[in-house]
């Protein structure tokens, strides 16, 4: 296996990324327009009773959101496509070369490794790599391209906005790195736990004591990672929240002073949702690399040592 995790997914579907690369492009080229047209709709439509012009703005509003759907559909497919073809190789090739370590020291404990790795750790390497290379590129032209369509709107509301979001680039990483320590803690209980079933014997208490103190362990971990998560998900939602307050408020005077058009603070509330979802799979993103990549790193470790015929740590 190549000593990095992208190594090993441009190595098994290069050809794929370039084709979901092209369809996340199309994607995010599509995401402000909805914004224009809403604006439109409010400004120039209703403010001048064009009725004629409310009804085709209105459709194509609908064409282009259905438009959107349809290549997210097809992303999301071709997606799922890539990745469970790369679940099949890995567990395929952990499999081949498992198989051939049958002379090791410790067979039980061998072999433990590999239920875990084959049932377990599989899943979630093989699963990233459709998203690997896409989702980045996806949510962040869709960032940009809202960034920007705002910015050319009102350039101040805009500025206001991202120094509201602003703190998320300090505490989720570093929230992310000590739920990273624990999920690689997990990853080696839980090998550990793999192993004592397979070398099990009946009427083993000391084993069983090992046992239940690895899985009371696992139990420890597994909240503080709850835990971490779902704080990190509490601040995010109030950082939009605060971003949203902010835009209300001084789009609100500046429209009552007659600076700004009301479509333009619409348009800004709409914004800010739109790019509150495409944030947060960012921020998942960065989450689900940064464990993958630490499970990646255990797995390519571990067929090493089985393919050098010593025992898995």
């Amino acid at each position: 296996m190549p000593p990095t995790l992208f190594g090993y997914i441009w190595q098994i579907s290069s050809r794929h990324q370039a084709g979901l690369c092209l369809l996340s492009i199309a994607v995010f080229l599509l995401s402000a327009v909805p914004l224009e047209l809403q604006r439109r709709i409010v400004n120039d439509a209703i403010g001048k009773g064009a009725i004629d012009m409310i009804v085709w703005l209105a459709i194509a509003y609908a064409v282009v959101a259905l438009t959107e759907g349809a290549v997210k559909l097809w992303l999301n497919i071709y997606r799922s496509l890539v990745s469970e073809r790369a679940v099949r190789h890995l567990r395929r090739s952990i499999g081949a070369l498992t198989g051939k370590a049958l002379a090791a020291k410790d067979r039980a404990a061998s072999e433990g490794v590999e239920i875990s790795m084959i049932l377990t750790e599989s899943e979630p390497i093989g699963g990233f790599v459709g998203i690997s290379v896409s989702e980045p590129l996806l949510q962040g032209g869709i960032l940009l391209s809202v960034f920007g369509y705002l910015t050319w709107l009102e350039p101040w509301m805009a500025l206001l906005s991202i120094a509201v979001f602003s703190p998320q680039m300090v505490f989720v990483p570093l929230m992310q790195q000590a739920m990273n320590r624990r999920a690689s803690e997990r990853i080696h209980t839980l090998r550990a736990v793999s192993g004592g079933i397979v070398g099990a014997s009946g009427g083993d208490a000391a084993l069983a004591a090992v046992q239940e103190g690895h899985i009371a362990h696992v139990f420890t971990l597994n909240m503080g990672i709850f835990k971490l998560k779902f704080t990190m998900n509490f601040l995010m939602n109030l950082m939009h929240h605060l971003g949203v307050a902010a835009v209300l408020g001084v789009g609100g005077w500046l429209a009552v002073q007659g600076r700004i058009e009301v479509g333009t603070v619409v348009a800004f509330v709409s914004g800010l949702a739109k790019v509150n979802d495409p944030w947060g799979d960012v921020v998942n993103w960065y989450r689900e690399m940064t464990a993958v990549n630490m499970r990646y790193r255990l797995v390519a470790d571990a067929m090493r040592g089985i393919g050098n015929d010593e025992v898995p740590a």
